[in-house]
């Protein structure tokens, strides 16, 4: 269970870093939405697992690839935001959060199983 300072800074973490993704990330990133879903910070401070959902992108491997290639720059932008707040700037770890992905496989296999209304109402008359 997370602590509360734990929770504020993953919170402030989230805002920055979405906001870092929302303007930076249209020039580097070619234009993929990339959101950032949650954000855990470890006890002692040092390492924050933020965790993206990108969209629209064809291979999210290898978008995902680039923005860990590019943690350096985006800890930096991270740094010059947040440096009144943190003393130290945590190092950043990207996971892809592939849950709405999983929402979605599930209301297709949940639709595919559902009978049509128009074979339900012939059924009825």
């Amino acid at each position: 269970m997370e602590s509360k300072r734990q929770q504020k800074i993953s919170s402030l973490l989230k805002r920055d870093l979405g906001e870092i993704f929302q303007y930076e990330g249209r020039e580097h990133f070619g234009g993929s939405l990339i959101t950032v879903t949650k954000v855990n910070v470890t006890k002692d401070l040092s390492i924050a697992r933020v965790y993206l959902s990108l969209f629209p992108a064809k291979n999210k491997n290898n978008m995902m690839l680039e923005i860990k290639e590019r943690t350096k720059e985006i800890r930096w932008y991270l740094g010059n935001r947040v440096k009144n707040q943190l003393r130290i700037i945590p190092e950043l770890e990207f996971y892809l959060d592939d849950s709405l992905d999983y929402i979605e496989r599930i209301e297709d296999l949940l639709d595919k199983d559902k009978p049509k209304d128009n074979d339900q109402n012939e059924d009825n008359d």
